[in-house]
């Protein structure tokens, strides 16, 4: 009897060390849904404009994640910010790699991009007021999108926060969904 015990105390101290040597993951990454763009070429950008975007946006998920160590509010942040930089370029090699890590659980390696937080948010901003200006649905919507986004990520700078709550007071909250998780069409 005391034979069964020694051996059922040895698998138990065994079986707990080798699940202790496997890596657990430190955050869990829903990463956004984005099988095709839900912005067409009537978007107001070119294709290379829309790619250097979305390389900075994921470039600033990488900076932020890393800064934050993946906090819950850090992954709901990046997952808006890494879904827009995927809606406007879905190929993307940087929006790529880093959803790919993510969903994999490894945080990814910071890179430099050129532009410090606060400059990136100004850039969004300045792109968002001008698409608001071009007019067209995709356009505005684009628009929204961008001064929200650069009013979170610079909240110092009081052009973007009031762009950002002036629009919210004359057209309600960003829908964000419509990028993270767009509803599928069904033929």
């Amino acid at each position: 009897m005391m034979r069964f015990w020694q051996v059922a105390a040895i698998l138990c101290a065994t079986a707990s060390f080798l699940g202790a040597e496997e890596p657990g993951r430190a955050f869990v990454w829903d990463a956004p849904k984005v099988v095709a763009s839900v912005f067409t070429a009537d978007l107001g950008m070119l294709d290379s404009e829309r790619d250097e975007y979305a390389t900075n946006l994921a470039t600033q998920v990488s900076r932020q994640l890393t800064a934050a160590k993946a906090s819950p509010a850090s992954l709901a942040d990046s997952r808006r910010m890494l879904a827009l930089a995927l809606q406007l370029s879905p190929r993307n090699k940087r929006a790529v790699v880093v959803n790919f890590q993510l969903t994999m659980g490894i945080l990814p390696g910071v890179t430099d991009s050129g532009y410090s937080q606060p400059v990136l948010a100004r850039l969004i901003l300045i792109r968002g007021q001008l698409l608001l200006k071009q007019g067209g649905e995709e356009n505005l919507r684009l628009a929204r999108f961008f001064i929200q986004l650069a009013a979170e990520m610079d909240p110092k700078n009081e052009d973007a926060v009031y762009a950002s709550e002036v629009q919210r007071l004359d057209h309600g909250a960003v829908d964000w969904t419509s990028i993270t998780d767009p509803a599928e069409q069904k033929p």
